[in-house]
C-alpha cells in the first residue's frame, strides 16, 4: 500500500479572502459615508445651512437716533438721550431664581415675573429697558452671569408738560404715539442699520457685516414760541384754578401767517411719565374736541349780516324787551333791551337781536359764510385728530334751530376753527391755513422741505372786516361793553365775549349749571399782530366768558405784545371811532347773554 504525502494549505489563500473581505466592509462604509455626504450636502444642504446660520449668525437691526424738536427759536422742545437698558441670556443661567433676587431688588421688579422670564430657554430677553444711571450701577455692582447691558436711545422731554399736547410723546420703542411726534414719525425716526453678526460656540462675536447704513432722523421747528407758549400756560392755569373750572384752552395765533405760536391745555400733563395720566390729557383738545361757542359766534354772523348788503353797522333790530317767541320757544336775552343797532348787539350781546339778524339775511345764505369761514371741514393743520365739527345741513334747520345758530348753540366747532375763523376778520378777510411746523432739517440744518403761510380763501370783504373790527373794538373799550375786563392799556383791543350751554347728550339737552365760558379777539385792533382765543371748561363760580376768560385774554395779550416788542398805540381823539362816544344811555350794562330757550310764554309788562 502506497501511502501519498498531505497537500498543505495556501496561505495567500486567506489573505486575499481577508483582504477581499476587509475591502467590501471598507467599500461600503466609504460607500455609507458618501451617501450620508451627499445627504448633508445635496438633499438636506440647505434646510442645515439655514439651522446652522441660526445657531452661528444673528441679523441685528439698530435704530437711528430720532430727530430733535425744536420752537421757532431753536429751543429744545423734544431730544433723544442714549440710555442703558438691561438685558439677559437665559441660557447662560444655571440658577434664575438665585438671579431674580437681587435683580428684582436693584430694579423694584416682581420676582416671580423676573425669574419666569430668565428661565424662558431663549438667547435674548429684556429685564427693564430705558434705566436710570443709578440703578444701572447698582446692577453692574452684582457682577450676575448671563446679564447684559445694551445702550439704546430714549425720547426726553426737557420742559416736561410745556406744550406737552401738540408735540406728544414716544413709545419704549422710540415710536411716535401722539401730537407731532405721531404725525411726522416717518420724518423723526429716521432710517435704522440692519445686518448679521457671527457667533463661535461660546456665542462671541467675531465677524459680522452690514446689509445698510443707518441714517439719523430729520428735525422739526415748529412756529411754536416756547416763551409765548409758557405764557399761555400760566395765565390758563390761574384762570382755572380761580373759577375752579374743570379744564381750559388757549390758542394764540399770527393772523397774517396762520403760524400758531401756543396752544396751551390745562390740566397738563408730562410727556416723560406719559402712563402716569388719564388718556383724555395726551389729546390736543384745541383741535380733537368740538364745544357749542355762545356768543362768540356772532362775529361771524355779523361777518356774513355785513357781506350780504342787508345790513350796516347802523342797522337796527327790535329786541323784544326780553323774551323773543320763536315757534313754540322763547328766547330770552338776561337783560331787556328794546331798538339795538348792529353795532350795539355786538357790544351787549343781545341774542335776540342776533336771531332777527339771522332772520334778514335767511339761513341759506348765513350757512353759505359759514362754511366759507371754515365750519363743518377740517382745518388741514399739521396735527392729528383734528375734528370738522358740526353744522347741520340748511335743508334740516327748524325755526328754532336757525335762531339759535345765530348765538351759537346748535352749532359746534373746535377752539382751532374758532381761533382761524377771528384770525379771518384780523386779516382784512382773507383766511390762512393754520400750520405748526416751519419746517424740517436735517442733523446738518439743511432745508429738506419747508412750509409757507398758505392763502385759503377770501370770506368777507376788507371794509367789511375793518367794520367788524370797529363794532367789536366797542365791546372791549366802552365801559358797558360785555368785555371791558379784556382791555389792555396802550392798545387797542377788538374781542367778543361767549358763554354757552353745554349739550348733555344722556338727557337729549342741555346740562344744568355746565358751561363753557370764552373770549376771542386781536391786538392791536388796526394792525393785528396775534389772535387769542381762551375757552374755559365748566367754571364753578362765575360762568360769564367776559368775568372768567377775558382776565386771562387780557394777561396773555399783554405779556406777548411785551414779548414781541409790539410798541403801544398812541391814541388820539382822530384814532377814535364817532361812534366809540355815544353809547345809549338807556341799555343797562350786563354780561354777555348765554341761551336761554323755553316754551314758556313772554311775560308782557
Amino acid at each position: 500500500m502506497r501511502i501519498g504525502r498531505s497537500k498543505k494549505p495556501n496561505p495567500l489563500k486567506w489573505v486575499r479572502f481577508r483582504i477581499i473581505i476587509v475591502g467590501a466592509v471598507l467599500g461600503v462604509c466609504f460607500a455609507l459615508v458618501v451617501a450620508r455626504a451627499f445627504q448633508l450636502q445635496v438633499v438636506e444642504g440647505r434646510q442645515l445651512q439655514s439651522k446652522a446660520e441660526d445657531r452661528y449668525t444673528k441679523a441685528f437691526c439698530n435704530t437711528s437716533k430720532r430727530g430733535t424738536i425744536y420752537d421757532r427759536n431753536h429751543t429744545e422742545l423734544a431730544l433723544s438721550l442714549d440710555v442703558e437698558s438691561i438685558c439677559a441670556d437665559p441660557t447662560k443661567i444655571s440658577s434664575p431664581k438665585q438671579i431674580a433676587r437681587p435683580l428684582a431688588r436693584a430694579l423694584n421688579l416682581k420676582q416671580a415675573s423676573l425669574s419666569k422670564k430668565l428661565r424662558s430657554g431663549r438667547s435674548f430677553v429684556y429685564v427693564k429697558r430705558q434705566v436710570n444711571p443709578a440703578k444701572v450701577s447698582a446692577v453692574r455692582a452684582l457682577k450676575l452671569d448671563g446679564i447684559g447691558f445694551r445702550t439704546e436711545s430714549r425720547r426726553f422731554y426737557p420742559l416736561k408738560s410745556l406744550a406737552a399736547q401738540v408735540i406728544g410723546f414716544c413709545g419704549t420703542d422710540g415710536n411716535g404715539l401722539e401730537g407731532l411726534e405721531f404725525r411726522y414719525d416717518a420724518y423723526l425716526k429716521g432710517r435704522e442699520s440692519s445686518g448679521t453678526i457671527i457667533k463661535d460656540a461660546l456665542g462671541r462675536s467675531f465677524a459680522g457685516e452690514s446689509s445698510s447704513e443707518g441714517k439719523p432722523g430729520y428735525n422739526l421747528i415748529l412756529n411754536l414760541d416756547k416763551n409765548i407758549q409758557y405764557i399761555a400756560e400760566e395765565a390758563l392755569s390761574e384762570g382755572v384754578r380761580k373759577s375752579r373750572a374743570r379744564s381750559g384752552i388757549a390758542l394764540v395765533i399770527v393772523p397774517s401767517t396762520g403760524a400758531i405760536l401756543a396752544v396751551a391745555h390745562v390740566p397738563r400733563f408730562n410727556p416723560n411719565a406719559f402712563g402716569q395720566y388719564e388718556r383724555w390729557l395726551w389729546r390736543n383738545r384745541a383741535l380733537t374736541d368740538s364745544f357749542e361757542p355762545g356768543s362768540t359766534f356772532k362775529i361771524l354772523l355779523v361777518a356774513a349780516a355785513l357781506e350780504s348788503g342787508m345790513c350796516t353797522p347802523d342797522s337796527e333790530f327790535y329786541c323784544e324787551e326780553g323774551a323773543y317767541r320763536v315757534g313754540r320757544n322763547v328766547v330770552h336775552d338776561t337783560h331787556p333791551h328794546e331798538t339795538l343797532s348792529l353795532r350795539d348787539i355786538v357790544k351787549y350781546s343781545s341774542n335776540i337781536g342776533a336771531a332777527k339778524v339771522g332772520k334778514k339775511v335767511g339761513p341759506a345764505y348765513l350757512h353759505h359764510k359759514l362754511e366759507e369761514f371754515g365750519l363743518g371741514e377740517k382745518s388741514g393743520i399739521d396735527c392729528p385728530g383734528e375734528t370738522p365739527g358740526s353744522l347741520l345741513p340748511v335743508g334740516s334747520w327748524t325755526e328754532i334751530d336757525a335762531a339759535t345758530i345765530c348765538f351759537g348753540q346748535g352749532v359746534s366747532l373746535s377752539a382751532l376753527q374758532l381761533g382761524v375763523a377771528v384770525s379771518t376778520v384780523a386779516n382784512g378777510g382773507l383766511m390762512m391755513k393754520p400750520y405748526l411746523v416751519q419746517k424740517i432739517a436735517d442733523i446738518q440744518g439743511h432745508t429738506i422741505k419747508s412750509f409757507e403761510p398758505t392763502l385759503l380763501r377770501r370770506v368777507i370783504s376788507r371794509e367789511n372786516a375793518r367794520r367788524l373790527t370797529r363794532m367789536m373794538m366797542r365791546t372791549v373799550e366802552e365801559e358797558d361793553g360785555t368785555g371791558v375786563k379784556a382791555a389792555v392799556r396802550g392798545y387797542h383791543v377788538a374781542g367778543k365775549t361767549g358763554t354757552a350751554q353745554k349739550a348733555d347728550p344722556a338727557a337729549g339737552g342741555y346740562a344744568a349749571g355746565k358751561y363753557v365760558a370764552s373770549f376771542v379777539g386781536f391786538a392791536p385792533a388796526e394792525n393785528p399782530e396775534i389772535v387769542v382765543l381762551v375757552a374755559i371748561d365748566e367754571p364753578q363760580e362765575e360762568h360769564y366768558g367776559g368775568v372768567v376768560s377775558a382776565p386771562v385774554f387780557r394777561r396773555i395779550v399783554r405779556e406777548t405784545l411785551r414779548y414781541l416788542k409790539v410798541p403801544p398805540e398812541v391814541v388820539t381823539p382822530e384814532h377814535a371811532d364817532p361812534h366809540f362816544n355815544s353809547p345809549q344811555k338807556d341799555i343797562r350794562r350786563g354780561p354777555e347773554e348765554p341761551l336761554r330757550v323755553s316754551n314758556e310764554e313772554p311775560k308782557m309788562g
